[in-house]
């Protein structure tokens, strides 16, 4: 069994609930993420990769939490993310927030840095580290690592 609990900090919503069982995903629970990670801003619904689900259940273990993620960003529509690019140019062009392979986070009950040492050591994806704005960024796609503000 693999499971997943966030808490999305611009909707106030929260999920809890186990996504993988018996060997396989379970779409209704995919679904309920899909929503739970959209885009706040637009209304705009979009399937969230797995893996993603996959790589917060790995974080979770590894660093031990007893909290929820902390959800900042999760899917990003085009717009919205052209949005971001115009105010910080920490927003990538091509984000992989927008095809449902990224999202930013934090735990309440684990240091940033040490949620940020716990998702490099998986050695997945593209993580991001954002002191200053209290968040660490994590995809699902190729591995690289940077430190923004």
């Amino acid at each position: 069994m693999r499971s997943v609990a966030m808490n999305n900090l611009h909707t106030g919503e929260s999920i809890e609930a186990v996504y993988w069982a018996d060997g396989d995903y379970i779409p209704d629970v995919l679904d309920a993420v899909n929503y739970h990670l959209r885009d706040y801003r637009t209304g705009d619904v979009h399937e969230i990769d797995p893996r993603l689900l996959d790589l917060l259940d790995a974080v979770n273990t590894a660093t031990g939490t007893k909290g929820r993620f902390e959800v900042i960003s999760g899917y990003r529509s085009a717009a919205t993310n052209a949005m971001l690019r115009e105010r910080s140019e920490e927003v990538a062009k091509k984000s992989f927030h927008m095809s449902g392979m990224a999202i930013d986070v934090r735990l309440p009950d684990v240091d940033l840095s040490r949620l940020h040492g716990a998702v490099l050591s998986l050695g997945l994806g593209g993580v991001g580290y954002y002191p200053e704005s209290n968040f660490v960024h994590m995809d699902v796609g190729p591995q690289r690592c940077w430190q923004g503000a």
